[in-house]
């Protein structure tokens, strides 16, 4: 099954290195056009410029995120939409600072209402569209020190399911993915240790890599997963069954 993403337009945020990096390089190889967006203009530039795509430097935590996506796709519509950017600030709830809960929150969750909000709009017009959430297997099964984290993954399932049931009737899907442990920049801290302990609780007895959940979020992009929505795709080797 070859996927064709021909005359398609991509927006993918966080997609400066990681999960986002390899989602975008992935849409750009089945023939999409990707706007790369991330706050690193060095990075999404650079990106951009090797996928044949368009930089588009974006703070998603800032004020003007809505007047930066509506400038965009007042030049170019949006047929698919990945919202991938995230953060991570643990630690134990009981030491956990109300800046920490906040930050994480705005970040993960909230830049997806307000990014897809401006985007769905045509798609609902144009009556074709793809959004595709990046969640997390810590959405779905917790993890200690990260109730902040946790709580915007799980957040965006929620977010995930209802927009689906509200847009499904204007042939826009809606899907989130949930990866597992992905080795990115966030897990390169791990000692051999603990990566050894997390390995061992995966099915498969390795962390993914970014492509794994790449080609997943290339799938739900396609029209063969046109008759696909609200659904949460786990992507985490068997750690979440």
């Amino acid at each position: 099954m070859r996927i064709d993403l021909s005359g398609k337009t991509a927006l993918v945020t966080g997609a400066s290195r990681g999960i986002g990096e390899a989602i975008a390089r992935r849409l750009a190889d089945a023939g999409a056009h990707v706007v790369v967006a991330a706050r690193s203009r060095e990075r999404v530039e650079t990106i951009a410029g090797e996928i044949g795509g368009t930089p588009l430097e974006l703070d998603i935590a800032a004020a003007d995120v809505r007047e930066r996506v509506r400038a965009l796709i007042e030049q170019r519509a949006v047929d698919i939409l990945v919202n991938n950017a995230g953060i991570t600030e643990d630690d134990l709830f009981l030491r956990m600072k109300p800046e920490q809960w906040t930050s994480v929150i705005r970040t993960n969750l909230d830049s997806a209402f307000h990014i897809t909000q401006e985007v769905v709009k045509k798609m609902i017009r144009a009556r074709w569209g793809r959004i595709i959430n990046i969640s997390s297997v810590v959405g779905l099964m917790g993890n200690p020190g990260q109730t902040n984290y946790a709580a915007s993954k799980a957040a965006l399932i929620g977010f995930t399911k209802s927009l689906a049931l509200e847009i499904g009737s204007r042939n826009v899907t809606v899907n989130a993915i949930a990866p597992g442990f992905v080795s990115t920049s966030m897990t390169a801290s791990l000692t051999d240790e603990t990566r050894n302990t997390l390995e061992n609780r995966i099915a498969l007895k390795r962390l993914g890599v970014p492509d794994d959940v790449a080609y997943a979020a290339v799938f739900l992009a396609s029209e063969q997963a046109g008759y696909i929505t609200g659904t949460v795709l786990n992507v985490s080797g068997g750690l979440y069954t």
